[in-house]
């Protein structure tokens, strides 16, 4: 589990932001059993991770600014109906 995550609860669903240097295995392992969305900084570049029920879902180059990133995962949460 990942235990310092930051969030932005400012709109549904709440993203949870992920610190630099976790791993890709510790998102991995943390969302198969928190269920919840997250957001990791890849390189210089913002990439998003849910779980689909059966299986880590990424979503890559949300951009590098940090709040344009997280208002574009939450809107393709809402479009599948995740808030």
């Amino acid at each position: 589990m990942i235990s310092d995550l930051d969030y932005d609860d400012t709109g549904s669903p709440a993203i949870g932001i992920v610190p630099d240097g976790v791993s890709w295995d510790e998102v991995r392992d943390h969302i198969k059993i928190q269920h919840a969305p997250l957001l990791v900084r890849d390189g210089d570049r913002y990439a998003d991770a849910w779980w689909t029920g059966t299986r880590l879902a990424v979503e890559a180059d949300l951009g590098d600014d940090l709040d344009a990133a997280i208002e574009e995962f939450r809107g393709f949460l809402l479009d599948r109906g995740e808030a």
